[in-house]
């Protein structure tokens, strides 16, 4: 069985103006913080393995935390640019850090195991990116043009419909990429 791993970015809990900077289709700021955590704990269970890809809260600290009581998971969290609060209830995330490297077990993957880089930003190029690893970001809420030819995807909210994503959505994503191993023979 397939661990149960899910990856998100920029909730943005507290933030008024998101709705408006990001055209999120909610009317107001409680309706998207209600909605937002209805999404995570439909797709989140209580053991399952988050990766918050930052950007979690804009709202004082004692808020951020009530959020946080709320959402089910246990929730690592790769900093972003608005992470104030988080940061002062560092004690409701397995661990905070500005960049994550592992790999996760896949049968279909080379060699048996997916290696996947987590980073708040974008980039256009990462450790083994040529060895078919992937890179998750969040940061830009949908406004970057994705890059088809890359094995990165935006896996913050306002991509995907304000869900957290599992490892195999992620998975059947990259699959659609047209991404070839640069050294590869050529035929």
């Amino acid at each position: 069985m397939k661990p149960n791993i899910f990856f998100t970015a920029d909730h943005h809990f507290g933030h008024e103006n998101i709705i408006k900077f990001s055209e999120r289709p909610f009317e107001s700021l409680e309706q998207m913080n209600e909605e937002l955590i209805k999404r995570w704990n439909e797709r989140i269970g209580k053991d399952d393995t988050v990766y918050h890809l930052g950007d979690m809260s804009l709202g004082k600290p004692d808020f951020t935390k009530d959020i946080l009581d709320r959402l089910n998971g246990k929730i690592y969290l790769i900093k972003g640019n608005h992470e104030y609060s988080a940061l002062r209830v560092a004690d409701r995330f397995e661990w905070i850090k500005d960049y994550h490297e592992f790999s996760i077990e896949d049968e279909e993957a080379v060699h048996g195991k997916q290696k996947i880089i987590l980073f708040h930003y974008a980039m256009r190029t990462w450790n083994a990116s040529h060895h078919g690893t992937w890179q998750l970001y969040g940061h830009s809420h949908g406004t970057l043009p994705d890059d088809e030819m890359a094995l990165s995807i935006d896996v913050g909210v306002d991509c995907h419909n304000f869900y957290p994503i599992s490892y195999e959505e992620v998975k059947d994503l990259m699959k659609k990429k047209k991404w070839t191993p640069p050294f590869a023979p050529r035929s």
